[in-house]
């Protein structure tokens, strides 16, 4: 009891009342990448650059799988990420984790050609990488034994598993 006198006295509790609301308050905001963009059919102006990844994403279709392949030898997902990248000129990281980590989140809600799509897939594997072609088509390196493909977002599963878009253009 005479503690809680002097803290009246001395202004804490109010000060202690007001750190927890801030604290708490940032609960109730939802992470800005978990916010899913639409793949509408409107139009908008895409850059040339983001135009030539995509190109160059489009030309590995067909590239086996390859686990740590970046080249048209093969690919994984990252890297047919990272390799569509390095053919702009565009450094990226090469693994899932470090794209996820150092990819911005576009502020706008619906997706450009060449934004990088991640989704996760489960226990097994954690996240999962491509290129956004437009249309609501993406390009990724599946998994073993597949090849480079396309695959829509309008299909159930990726439209279950999808997580974020990002970009590093």
């Amino acid at each position: 009891m005479v503690l809680a006198k002097k803290w009246l006295r001395t202004g804490i509790i109010p000060i202690i009342v007001a750190l927890a609301m801030v604290v708490l308050g940032g609960c109730a905001t939802a992470p800005s990448d978990t916010t899913r963009p639409t793949h509408d059919s409107r139009s908008h102006a895409v850059s040339n650059t983001r135009h030539a990844v995509v190109d160059a994403a489009r030309q590995a279709i067909g590239t086996p799988y390859r686990y740590g392949g970046d080249s048209p030898r093969g690919f994984d997902c990252s890297g047919l990420v990272q390799y569509a990248h390095r053919q702009v000129g565009v450094r990226i990281p090469r693994t899932t984790d470090s794209q996820w980590r150092s990819a911005r989140s576009p502020h706008r809600r619906y997706l450009l050609p060449g934004d990088v799509l991640f989704f996760s897939l489960g226990a097994d594997k954690d996240r999962h990488v491509g290129i956004y072609e437009g249309g609501g088509v993406f390009i990724h390196a599946p998994s073993s034994g597949k090849r480079v493909s396309r695959a829509s977002l309008d299909n159930p599963y990726w439209q279950d598993h999808l997580v974020a878009a990002k970009t590093f253009l």
